[in-house]
């Protein structure tokens, strides 16, 4: 893979952890203020933002996720490093 490529999956994969870890605080928040509905509104669009960049990803870089969670595009697949994980 050459530098540029690298380069674009690291960002991409950057910013879905970015989105993550706004999702995790938000669902932690949600979990005890039920009502507050510009926490909700604003994790309901951040869960479709991840969404778009999740199809955006995996079209580009092959699968998050195994067991069928994510769809593999050959000959973006499985057996191309580097892994989400080891970046």
């Amino acid at each position: 893979m050459d530098k540029k490529r690298a380069k674009i999956q690291f960002e991409m994969l950057r910013k879905l952890q970015e989105v993550d870890f706004v999702l995790v605080e938000l669902n932690l928040y949600l979990d005890t203020h039920p009502r507050d509905s510009n926490a909700l509104k604003q994790y309901n669009q951040l869960a479709q933002e991840r969404q778009k960049l999740r199809f955006q990803y995996e079209c580009e870089f092959g699968p998050l996720n195994n067991f069928g969670h994510s769809f593999n595009q050959y000959p973006n697949g499985w057996n191309e490093p580097p892994w989400p994980w080891q970046i």
